[in-house]
């Protein structure tokens, strides 16, 4: 099958000394095979093995029985390589530097995923007994107290399985608490430099958005925030560090106003790999925040795997935390505090926020980090996260505009603009032509406070010399973005796939395979994603 092509490119055509082009029947190039669909390979109505005819008997699915699949069979070599092939078209963390800014791509330790594979944590049940799981069980108290060592908060709660997961934790908290007390609240205010999730989450938790302006300098307009507070405001929902990569200096002007109106302060700590060991948000006034376990404290990225973003909560809030949690009884055994001891133990809890716990894996990895690290390691962490941001900010910034430089020092992020390219050029000229360096591109257009905003995040994990090789990549490309060089227009070039209708791909997006029409076109999978 050959996909339909709404950009109306093709593979490029490999070339002899002359500059001919030389003709290919397969579309590979090199050793980085095309790679069709799974339909494509194998055919209807066989299998990749012999098997004996099942013997047939009475059905008792009741006229409900599944009929016509129409699946590909494959033998075992072709499935095998095809996933394969499939692998090594794929950017990841083991390759090479991942810059997406916002969302801490760094290099997790092997001894982490060693510790989280471990029989006594990975394989075991959350139905089992709790006497058969006191490991499980301890690990969890134990990474539930060094969190609220490192964020001087008064109490967690574990159970939430991702960083917007955890906002509506911290806001089901907030509300509980502002109902105890009979105060009810309908507004919740959101600085333009928070992440996108804050505003939706608050959304959905029911309550009336208010966006705050950012100053100049990239951060909350105090005076704004203060001339809005009043007794509808139930909470200011914060970044910080902020998605413009900076650190909010009046953090703390900031929740002892909202404190005085009688609201109280959520701080999204996505970005708490910039602070880890230096800063304590509890010492700053907040209320909530959630830590992104798989960000800050080592696990796998992206991909669609799981989560964990517990929340950690000021003495406020910490008797309206979720259930359940584990506690260390006197006796020295850990159980989960659940419903049935909730009203001796914890009476006041919202509910719950997951059928169990939380995930064990992240748990795992999370606890080996920082005791593999110690207290000088993850202040370590954030001071070299800090230092490589800053490098690259400093780098490039008489290349690309950056439009916060003149604020300071940034955190663990750098954002650049399109202001000066060409024009006609934008930032996404720029992130292809990365493709072809062989950079994964850094994150596009967000925050949106920036126009054609590039976000770039190095991370406390990369060395001086994978820097420089991005820099003297970025560098390169911003010099002919601003000198207008029509040839970034072509990127990426050596890819496996050209650039795509990317307006087209994400407005109609086919998502079925189909079979060819006799005149040859189709439709299928992938056709607005660069099949061919």
């Amino acid at each position: 099958m050959t996909a339909v092509n709404p950009s109306g490119w093709r593979p490029s055509a490999p070339s002899n000394d002359e500059g001919t082009a030389v003709a290919t029947v397969t579309g590979n190039r090199a050793l980085m095979l095309e790679e069709p669909l799974l339909f494509e390979i194998g055919g209807r109505n066989q299998t990749g093995v012999d098997l004996e005819p099942a013997k047939a008997g009475a059905s008792r699915l009741g006229g409900l029985e599944r009929h016509g699949l129409d699946l590909p069979g494959l033998s075992e070599p072709e499935a095998v390589r095809h996933y394969t092939r499939l692998s090594r078209q794929n950017y990841a963390i083991d390759l090479g530097l991942f810059p997406l800014g916002s969302c801490t791509m760094k290099h997790n330790p092997r001894l982490n995923e060693k510790m989280a594979r471990l029989p006594g944590f990975a394989d075991i049940h959350p139905l089992q007994p709790q006497e058969t799981v006191q490991g499980a069980l301890e690990l969890i108290n134990r990474l539930a107290f060094w969190l609220l060592e490192l964020t001087g908060m008064h109490g967690v709660a574990m159970s939430p399985k991702a960083g917007a997961h955890g906002e509506l934790c911290g806001l089901l908290c907030i509300r509980t608490a502002l109902e105890a007390r009979g105060d009810a609240r309908e507004v919740v205010l959101v600085p333009e430099s928070a992440h996108g999730t804050n505003p939706a989450t608050a959304a959905f938790c029911g309550y009336r958005v208010e966006n705050i302006p950012a100053t100049k300098a990239g951060r909350v307009d105090l005076e704004a925030l203060k001339v809005r507070l009043g007794p509808d405001v139930a909470a200011v929902m914060i970044t910080n560090p902020n998605t413009c990569g900076l650190f909010e200096p009046q953090m703390k002007e900031i929740s002892d106003a909202v404190h005085a109106a009688g609201g109280f302060v959520y701080c999204d700590g996505a970005n708490f790999n910039a602070i880890v060991g230096k800063v304590r948000p509890g010492d700053l006034g907040i209320d909530a925040m959630h830590i992104n376990l798989h960000k800050t404290f080592s696990t796998p990225h992206g991909g669609g795997g799981p989560g964990s973003g517990p929340v950690v909560l000021s003495e406020a809030l910490a008797s309206f935390a979720p259930l359940p949690f584990a506690a260390k009884y006197p006796d020295g055994t850990y159980k989960l505090v659940e419903e049935e001891h909730a009203a001796e133990e914890h009476p006041n809890a919202f509910g719950r926020m997951v059928a169990f716990h939380g995930q064990m894996g992240m748990f795992t990895r999370a606890l080996t980090y920082m005791l593999s690290h110690g207290a000088d390691g993850l202040a370590q962490v954030a001071e070299d996260s800090v230092l490589n941001a800053n490098y690259i900010l400093r780098s490039l910034e008489d290349v690309l505009d950056a439009p916060f430089a003149h604020s300071g020092p940034c955190m663990h992020e750098a954002i650049f603009s399109d202001k000066g390219f060409a024009e006609g050029f934008s930032t996404i000229d720029v992130a292809k032509a990365l493709i072809d360096e062989g950079f994964h591109p850094m994150t596009m257009y967000f925050p949106l406070v920036v126009h054609g905003a590039m976000l770039v995040e190095p991370t406390e994990t990369e060395s001086k010399a994978n820097l420089d090789q991005f820099i003297a990549a970025l560098r390169s490309i911003a010099e002919r973005a601003r000198v207008g060089d029509e040839t970034l227009k072509a990127a990426p070039v050596y890819a496996p796939r050209r650039r795509l209708d990317e307006t087209l791909a994400a407005r109609k997006p086919v998502l079925a395979y189909k079979t060819p029409a006799p005149d040859g076109s189709s439709t299928g999978l992938g056709a607005h994603f660069g099949g061919g």
